[in-house]
């Protein structure tokens, strides 16, 4: 059994920040359970585009408002506490930020912590445990 606190992560190397968002990675590859969880919070008055070629990335929105939108057909969507949006065909995408957004992240393959986004936005492939 495994038990984090979102209070013991604050500062560690699974603490992750960028200019307009912040990921608290609570669960990740290394701990060897097919997915990672994170803790995700996006600044007010913000835009942050992501694309995300080697995973699938659902999102459970908590706190905030927002609007998604779909970089591939233009399609918009808005976001607030109890919207999910799944990237399940690895859609390049922008989140325009109105206020805080708090979401829960759950990433297919587990990312390892230490990824950094790439100039097109997205992750590296996931490195297979040999």
């Amino acid at each position: 059994m495994i038990v984090r606190t979102t209070d013991e992560i604050t500062g560690t190397e699974r603490d992750v920040s960028a200019k307009d968002w912040r990921s608290k990675r609570i669960v990740l590859a290394g701990d060897g359970v097919g997915f990672s969880f994170h803790e995700t919070t996006i600044n007010a008055n913000s835009v942050s585009e992501f694309h995300y070629r080697h995973h699938v990335e659902a999102v459970w929105v908590v706190e905030g408002s927002g609007t998604l939108t779909n970089l591939e057909t233009g399609e918009q969507h808005p976001l607030r506490p109890g919207t999910m949006y799944l990237l399940d065909g690895h859609e390049r995408h922008r989140v325009a930020c109105d206020i805080q957004l708090r979401m829960l992240c759950v990433f297919n393959p587990p990312v390892t912590g230490q990824e950094v986004h790439d100039e097109t936005g997205t992750y590296p492939p996931a490195v297979q445990a040999s």
